[in-house]
């Protein structure tokens, strides 16, 4: 793949981690689905997402995103989500493996780089990240 067909398209991006890439030196890139309700793809719709401070943390064998805000729906009423909840993120299990092998290094963390759309399907792109001192 090139890389113009990696890299979103503008009318599909949803949101940007532009702290993160302040912060940190991207070490490698994965695309991910996500595990969302009905309320919280069409706040991604209306583009009410923000990544600052989230993180992505592994557990029994699951990657699970942290802190990330996705606003309540404005029409959702009672099926309304909760803003800061944890989600699931859909990758293959080898993917989940090696990136668990790569966090128990010292000093590096999985952060969320950009929400998109591809094909209808909200993705995000978590990257493998190290601070910069």
């Amino acid at each position: 793949m090139t890389t113009k067909e990696k890299e979103p398209k503008e009318n599909n991006l949803i949101a940007t981690n532009r702290k993160a890439f302040h912060d940190y030196t991207i070490l490698e890139n994965y695309e991910a689905g996500l595990e969302l309700k009905g309320t919280e793809v069409k706040s991604c719709r209306a583009k009410a997402v923000t990544l600052t401070d989230s993180y992505v943390k592994i557990e029994s064998g699951e990657a699970i995103m942290m802190n990330a805000h996705i606003a309540g729906y404005e029409y959702g009423n009672r099926f309304n989500h909760d803003a800061k909840r944890p989600r699931r993120l859909l990758l293959h299990k080898r993917e989940i493996l090696k990136i668990a092998s790569k966090i128990k290094e010292r000093g590096l963390t999985v952060i969320p780089l950009r929400f998109y759309f591809k094909k209808g399907r909200v993705k995000v792109d978590i990257g493998i990240a190290k601070g910069k001192n």
